[in-house]
């Protein structure tokens, strides 16, 4: 039997690609193990599947000053050497890797074990801990057109982002009767990420009125997020979040306001969803969120509003301008050839398990 190791963790986004890849692996025949930290949301986004579970010390290196810089350099070490004796024992014919830093010490241990590692960079230009990958990977997965010219030419792959294919298989009817719409007027979903967005919150709830005058608004809110002085507008349902439903929801959704995180974009590309992506800011990130938008606005794929631009009045005019122009953005979207990544993906673990 052959055997992959799955790592990756520290957000659920380094995480969902994996679980996208488990039910072809599984029918492939693989024996799957997962190594991510002792108790990041990878253990507990892995757990339901069934799949052993192996943690190791994991630390974050950071750019800016913390006390805990003084500390965490010692636990990527201990780290480091828990990975080479997992991979020892393991013994597997490939590593998948979706990033985040509890991969980097199973990846470098990969490599000193001679097991071919993949690894799957999901924004525009590479994140910290996949540049430290990047050496010891066999190949490098990624997203964007834009991504190649960051990569090593002899490893880059577009691929795209795997997607749970659960999500292609919506019930519109049920996600109506979940929110208590009607048919008569289309519907527009805002989803902030897993955490919510107080600026993208804001802005739809200060435009709300008007667009509840053309649509219906599905409000992914985020925890704790709630504005219970808006329980029970006609039209309008806000959830703090939302797991199995989330396919019929997306069903149901003519178009979509969202941040622009890699994994959400790319689920949005394969349900073909208008988008309008409003991304985090420079000031809270390292600007990849705003890389992705544009790379997808400059596509065909979406319309882009900077979150220090987003009021209310340019909020409802790139609504307006986006469903309107709906069948053109799903056009581009139809022709990306980016429909296929899973396996895509999987071609790639194949061959490397093969050629080990």
């Amino acid at each position: 039997m052959k055997r992959i190791v799955l790592t990756g963790g520290g957000t659920a986004g380094h995480v969902t690609p994996n679980i996208a890849l488990l039910p072809k692996l599984k029918e492939l025949g693989y024996d799957i193990q997962y190594i991510g930290s002792y108790n990041g949301i990878e253990k507990e986004l892995i757990e339901p599947f069934g799949i052993p579970y192996h943690g190791i010390s994991s630390g974050k290196l950071r750019r800016y000053f913390s006390v805990q810089n003084f500390t965490d350099p010692f636990r990527v070490l201990k780290g480091l050497g828990e990975a080479r004796k997992l991979i020892r024992d393991l013994k597997p014919d490939v590593i998948f890797s979706k990033g985040g830093f509890v991969s980097v010490p199973v990846v470098i241990a990969g490599k000193q074990n001679k097991v071919p590692v993949i690894i799957h960079e999901s924004d525009m230009t590479p994140g910290l801990a996949n540049k430290l990958a990047i050496p010891s990977a066999t190949k490098v997965c990624c997203n964007f057109p834009e991504t190649l010219e960051h990569l090593p030419k002899e490893k880059a792959v577009l691929t795209g982002s795997p997607i749970r294919q659960e999500l292609l298989s919506g019930n519109k009817i049920a996600a109506m009767d979940l929110c208590g719409f009607s048919a008569d007027k289309p519907v527009i979903l805002v989803i902030g990420g897993s955490l919510g967005s107080v600026a993208v919150n804001n802005a739809v709830r200060g435009a709300l009125p008007e667009l509840l005058r053309t649509f219906q608004v599905v409000h992914l809110c985020g925890k704790g997020k709630l504005d219970k002085s808006l329980v029970g507008t006609k039209g309008y349902i806000q959830f703090e979040y939302i797991k199995e439903e989330l396919r019929d929801i997306f069903s149901l959704a003519d178009v979509v306001i969202s941040r622009a995180g890699a994994n959400a974009i790319c689920e949005l590309l394969a349900l073909r969803k208008p988008n309008l992506l409003i991304p985090l800011s420079a000031n809270a990130s390292r600007g990849d969120q705003i890389l992705n938008a544009r790379s997808f606005e400059r596509q065909g794929f979406s319309i882009v509003l900077e979150e220090d631009e987003t009021t209310k009045e340019s909020l409802l005019a790139a609504i307006q301008k986006l469903y309107a122009n709906r069948s053109s953005y799903m056009d581009a979207m139809r022709n990306s050839g980016q429909h296929d990544s899973i396996n895509t993906i999987i071609g790639l673990i194949e061959d490397a398990a093969m050629h080990k």
